[in-house]
């Protein structure tokens, strides 16, 4: 009998893919963004705080997305009730590829910016210390690497994404301040994952972090469970959320933080039992990393608006009181994006056959495996009634230098070499109050992805690119 949880082959665990060697990519592209990443963390946590903003776009879009609708009810429904918690964190990654400008020069282009389950951070540190002792075997050893210049003269940049993403949830833990049961309970932070999790070991990374160094006790829960499990006292206005793990169902423990690693993408809501669970978990006291509003900023459409060149200057505005040669450096990572409302020019550019090879068209998702491409945007568009068509998002395709080469271990056993594209991810935590007020803003830590030349998307776990690190050069 095949044990629950492993594949066809009965292989209860597996590695990740990772790649061989460590990629090439360009240091002022790397550097500039870890530079953005605290501004960017600012920019989508007061995004979140804005809820009139953030409510003109949603409602634009829940006509057309079901899954955005039934997000957008679960705020509405808690709201209505009444929000207990003031404070949301945020673990986010802003992706971005080295675009190879006209001259030949790189610039720094962003795909997406991921507001709920970044994942790799636990992953992508251990992939850097792989290739760091890899480079460091001196020749002759069992396992090196054969000469090359870059290979000679380089090492990974140190990844702190285990560090960073964990005293983010530990900044939250210690914001929540006391028990608010009757009587007072233990504390500890909740991860919620998917019921058939597939990468444990990324978030061990982070829950090891929080255990042994930060003394957080960490519990998991898959979100099937979230309602067996846990609970919210009615006689209790403060709404705590308590947690009562089932190998001892004596033990009660109130649970300061709410870590989503599911949720987000429409998959996993397979019955209104699953809509009742998060709502259940955000009208709670614990504090959650994201709140549905923040997982709602993270819409495309919203990063559209934000790239607008013409209209309200959106990003100035919610910027204000930064330096505006900062501000103008956040715009400038931008790919243009457009909408694709009647007579519009991204309309244009999506049904014309020799336009649309230069752009992906992007609908309200996170996770690999969601876009369109190229010559199959037209056909595809005009697949759908055009009334659906608000709810994509067209993005001109960034052109990545494709010039380096790598191997590839796929987690299925094959090996895949050639030339190879690479993205960046980097990770940044910032905990605020809905009034704005920011309590802890950090970047720390990087993922980076890398993919055959000829692939379209980027997903690790949606089987599309393998873990990498990084040699600036």
């Amino acid at each position: 009998m095949i044990p629950s949880g492993a594949d066809s082959n009965g292989v209860l665990a597996t590695n990740a893919p990772v790649t061989l060697f460590p990629s090439p990519f360009p240091r002022n592209c790397f550097e500039e963004a870890t530079a953005l990443q605290k501004i960017y963390n600012e920019l989508y946590a007061r995004i979140t705080c804005n809820e009139e903003w953030l409510g003109k776009i949603v409602e634009g879009l829940i006509e057309v997305d079901d899954f955005v609708s039934n997000l957008w009810k679960v705020h509405l429904d808690v709201q209505k009730e009444g929000y207990v918690q003031n404070l949301s964190l945020g673990l986010f990654r802003s992706d971005y590829m080295a675009h190879v400008l006209p001259t030949g020069a790189p610039a720094l282009k962003q795909v997406e910016f991921n507001t709920i389950s970044s994942s790799f951070g636990g992953l992508s540190a251990l992939v850097r210390q792989m290739h760091t002792e890899l480079l460091a075997s001196p020749p002759g050893s069992s396992i090196n690497y054969p000469p090359h210049p870059l290979l000679q003269s380089e090492v990974p940049p140190e990844n702190t994404a285990v560090e960073t993403l964990a005293a983010g949830l530990a900044a939250a833990h210690e914001a929540y301040g006391v028990s608010k049961s009757i009587p007072a309970l233990p504390l500890c932070v909740l991860f919620v994952v998917q019921d058939t999790e597939r990468n444990v070991f990324d978030q061990h990374a982070l829950s090891r972090q929080l255990k042994t160094i930060h003394n957080i006790p960490v519990f998991r829960v898959a979100s099937v469970d979230v309602l067996d499990q846990t609970s919210i006292p009615s006689s209790n206005p403060s709404r705590p959320l308590l947690y009562q793990p089932p190998h001892s169902p004596d033990s009660t423990f109130e649970v300061t933080t709410v870590y989503l690693r599911a949720y987000y993408s429409p998959d996993e809501y397979k019955s209104t039992r699953d809509w009742q669970a998060r709502t259940h978990l955000e009208r709670s006291a614990a504090i959650k990393c994201p709140t549905v509003l923040n997982q709602l900023s993270g819409c495309k459409k919203v990063q559209q608006v934000l790239a607008e060149p013409t209209g309200p200057d959106h990003l100035s505005s919610f910027l204000k009181g930064n330096d505006a040669a900062l501000v103008e450096r956040v715009r400038d990572t931008f790919a243009p994006q457009y909408d694709l409302s009647v007579n519009s020019q991204g309309r244009d550019l999506a049904l014309n056959p020799d336009t649309a090879l230069n752009h992906v068209l992007k609908p309200q998702r996170e996770g690999g495996g969601n876009n369109v491409y190229k010559a199959d945007i037209p056909d595809f568009l005009r697949s759908m009634p055009e009334s659906d068509w608000r709810g994509w998002v067209l993005m001109e395709l960034i052109n990545p230098a494709a010039n380096a080469q790598n191997v590839a271990l796929r987690n299925d056993g094959e090996v895949l070499r050639g030339n190879v594209i690479s993205e960046l991810g980097v990770y940044g935590t910032i905990l605020w109050e809905n009034t704005g007020k920011i309590l802890h803003n950090e970047q720390g830590g990087y993922l980076l992805r890398t993919k055959g030349k000829e692939v379209n998307e980027g997903g690790v776990a949606a089987g599309f690119s393998s873990l990498d690190s990084a040699l600036l050069f």
